[in-house]
């Protein structure tokens, strides 16, 4: 008998659990510092300084997962079979400048993750499914521990990339994992959380396009700097358009007010159009058109699941 069995629930269904977000949930107490730039007071929409020069390159990461099978590992020590998840996941970098944006590189790597010391190794003609081992056997672990396995694949592809001391790097969701990378952004498009008082959340309805807020300093279960921003957009609703930035914690509030300045400047040519993408404008450009590139290159679901069947059964 293999070391694993495939369970015939659909591996997609509840596996949209947004868990590049799990950090953000029930995060309603945040320690929030208002004065990095300006006195609480003294709030109100910011346009980038005159001068303020635009990245050289801007480098754009994003990573993509998909859960391809259920799994039960079929463990020696224990008289029940371990849960586990059958997963492939991609994770690319488009590198934008003056003359347009490319993709430089997308890697894609397949996984198969449980809390068990014996979960094997599993090959099929298509794909190999490499262990790695989760600090329980719960869905959320299981999910958490795969999206752990694509933040570093992103901070690999994003290292080999780094060419110049001027790039910016985005990535696309929360800075959480890559805040060591220099000159880094993470960039959230969705908000869970209302984390400003409202007279400076009120700020956030004023923006114009192009505009942000002062910087302010963030902590729930980890610390960094943010600001919102506003993009071109047609809806006069108070927060359409605008996406949330995060910054290590760990810059000079000048190194960060320089890096919001650049952003704030960057990303309006890239923003999204609703005609073509509903998540427009924060889904940028450059993030959808890579988003659909991983998807594409993460293979044919319905084929890797029946080759893991297949696996299972000893075929």
């Amino acid at each position: 008998m293999s070391g694993f069995t495939i369970d015939p629930w659909d591996p997609g269904y509840a596996a949209a659990l947004a868990v590049e977000n799990a950090a953000e949930l029930g995060a309603t107490s945040a320690e929030l510092v208002l004065d990095i730039e300006r006195p609480p007071a003294a709030w109100r929409p910011l346009t980038p300084a005159p001068g303020t020069a635009l990245p050289g390159t801007l480098l754009v990461a994003d990573g993509v997962r998909r859960v391809d099978a259920r799994v039960w590992v079929h463990d020696p020590d224990t008289p029940m079979p371990v849960p586990g998840i059958a997963a492939s996941y991609a994770a690319g970098i488009v590198r934008c400048g003056p003359e347009g944006a490319e993709p430089a590189e997308i890697e894609v790597c397949r996984t198969l993750i449980s809390a068990s010391p014996h979960t094997p190794e599993v090959k099929t003609p298509h794909a190999t499914y490499h262990p790695s081992k989760a600090a329980d056997a719960s869905f959320e672990e299981l999910s958490l521990a795969l999206q752990r396995q694509v933040t570093q694949l992103e901070v690999d592809l994003a290292v080999r990339h780094r060419t110049k001391s001027d790039d910016l790097l985005l990535v696309d969701g929360p800075l959480r994992g890559r805040s060591h990378l220099p000159r880094t952004v993470g960039y959230i498009k969705t908000h869970h959380t209302a984390y400003l008082p409202p007279p400076q959340s009120a700020v956030v309805g004023e923006l114009a396009p192009g505009q942000r807020t002062p910087v302010f300093l963030m902590g729930t279960s980890w610390r960094r700097h943010a600001w919102y921003v506003r993009l071109p957009v047609q809806s006069p609703a108070p927060w359409a358009g605008v996406a949330r930035c995060e910054a290590s914690a760990e810059l000079e509030p000048a190194q960060v007010v320089q890096l919001a300045d650049a952003l704030t400047l960057a990303l309006p040519p890239l923003a999204g159009v609703d005609y073509k993408d509903p998540r427009a404008p924060q889904n940028l450009v450059p993030i959808g058109g890579l988003e659909k590139l991983l998807r594409h290159h993460l293979g044919d679901a319905r084929l890797l699941y029946r080759s893991l069947r297949t696996a299972a059964q000893g075929g």
